[in-house]
């Protein structure tokens, strides 16, 4: 809906600080996402001429200036999140080498936001694999697990279904859809199996369809569904994630069985602050794709964006979110975070390698940047959330026990951590230090109660001794089965 008089700043997810640069980046991508020739929703062409209105003014140092004349006290205007930071040290020693400090970020909805929070609507894509390696058990329970989503669908959600193989087809074009819902399930039903598997052709036809209702108002997410490996179009793939990303689209992916990409997957859903999810049978589609579904309806914030400048002085070494879907996060700023429901807090944890501190150098900055929002839920415009962390120098310091969540934090991605170092140790050829760090973790697991798990492990260490390598269903389950301990209780899957 079109916002009455809106704040430019806000409008265009800017600080007041904002360089021209940063005005002119945030314009461009603005209109972008709501020019009227990609952008069918009601009420965005109103929105996109208040955007150009307000760049006009931001990008003129005079209008600028007296714009910002009327404005009242920067403090004033209304908190959209609340954060709890953490430092596993406040202070650092001046060393001559290379130091690595942690920090958790814990991004829940304010206390203000969570009395005004109404459930935006969704649109929603599931690009689907018809691939013939699909055939049978497969396609049924996803044709199946489908129209369980197109019953559950709110009236004005938007609903849209491609289907690939070696080509696309668009077997529901993006539309609201009410009432009754027996053509659509019939249009699923008669889904069959045939041709390769080509992910882009796929994923390209859903991103048309999206974006033609993909607005500030709605939570906008492809959920890819694959069994396969698409060859030579992964770069392609990339780049429509990044412009989905650009457009506020989240993607998503289920790899079902042993023989799809996972780095791919990953890295794929990682550009728009998606997750990947490894369905290890054809009968955890149902629950994996309705747990995504019911995520989205429970979204507060699509994506949280964590923008800086990068230091010469001082990298992201490693980067994990916790919560609400765990998944390795880009180490390179802007970072997208991901989303934040409306009972479940957005949970970064972030690894720091700082170099050698200079002669007097009395702090050393960590992050002096942004939290960029993106909320349907919330009917306003608002400026993106600042963030500075920084730590002091000192000659010579008191060493303090790191706050106990952090170290809860920390030491649930050690098992994660061990099998990616496994990962790397079977790709350089060290297969004895691959053994050595799955043992390590097989007796973590035990210890843990977490038999199942230690017993696939201890059949992947006689695997990597025979066959010097990963074998692909065994590695999958090690990798997303230490993803999913990294959740509470009771969101594990």
């Amino acid at each position: 809906m079109p916002i009455k008089r809106p704040d430019f700043y806000a409008l265009l997810g800017l600080l007041r600080s904002a360089t021209q640069e940063e005005i002119r980046r945030a314009y461009h991508k603005a209109a972008k996402r709501l020019h009227p020739d990609a952008n069918q929703a009601p009420g965005e062409t109103e929105l996109f001429l208040e955007v150009q209105q307000a760049y006009q003014v931001l990008s003129d140092p005079a209008r600028r200036s007296a714009y910002d004349a009327t404005l009242g006290p920067e403090e004033t205007a209304p908190e959209v999140v609340e954060k709890r930071v953490l430092l596993s040290r406040k202070e650092i020693a001046r060393l001559p080498e290379s130091q690595l400090l942690y920090v958790l970020i814990d991004i829940i909805p304010s206390e203000e936001q969570k009395k005004t929070i109404s459930g935006a609507p969704l649109n929603l894509c599931l690009v689907l694999d018809c691939s013939t390696s699909m055939k049978g058990e497969r396609l049924d329970t996803v044709k199946s697990s489908a129209v369980q989503i197109i019953r559950q669908l709110k009236p004005n959600d938007i609903f849209s279904v491609i289907s690939f193989n070696d080509r696309a087809e668009i077997v529901i074009p993006a539309t609201r859809h009410q009432g009754n819902t027996h053509r659509l399930e019939t249009r699923i039903q008669m889904l069959q199996t045939a041709g390769g598997t080509e992910i882009f052709k796929g994923l390209q036809a859903g991103f048309e369809e999206i974006r033609r209702y993909a607005n500030p108002t709605t939570v906008s997410h492809i959920i890819l569904l694959t069994d396969g490996r698409t060859y030579g179009d992964e770069q392609q793939c990339y780049e429509l994630a990044k412009q989905a990303a650009d457009l506020g689209i989240g993607i998503s992916g289920l790899g079902i069985g042993s023989g799809w990409n996972d780095i791919f997957l990953d890295q794929l859903a990682s550009y728009t602050g998606g997750t990947a999810m490894y369905v290890s049978q054809p009968k955890d589609i149902e629950r994996l794709l309705n747990e995504k579904f019911s995520n989205l309806n429970q979204t507060f914030a699509e994506n949280v964006v964590l923008d800086f400048q990068p230091s010469e002085q001082v990298t992201v070494s490693y980067a994990f979110r916790l919560q609400p879907e765990a998944a390795p996060l880009s180490k390179q700023p802007p970072i997208p975070l991901g989303p934040i429901l409306k009972d479940w807090p957005l949970s970064v944890l972030l690894e720091f390698l700082i170099q050698p501190v200079k002669a007097g150098q009395e702090t050393v900055d960590l992050i002096n940047g942004k939290l960029e929002i993106s909320a349907a839920t919330l009917n306003m415009a608002f400026q993106p959330v600042p963030l500075r962390l920084a730590v002091s120098v000192r000659e010579t310091i008191t060493p303090e026990p790191p706050p106990p969540a952090l170290v809860q934090a920390l030491s649930k991605l050690t098992l994660y951590r061990l099998q990616e170092k496994a990962r790397a140790e079977v790709e350089a050829g060290n297969y004895e230090k691959a053994t050595q760090h799955l043992q390590k973790m097989a007796t973590h697991l035990l210890v843990q109660g977490e038999r199942s798990m230690a017993k696939t492990i201890m059949l992947e260490i006689e695997n990597i001794e025979r066959e010097k390598k990963f074998s692909e269903s065994g590695d999958k389950q090690i990798k997303y089965g230490t993803r999913a301990l990294l959740l509470p209780g009771e969101r594990k899957r």
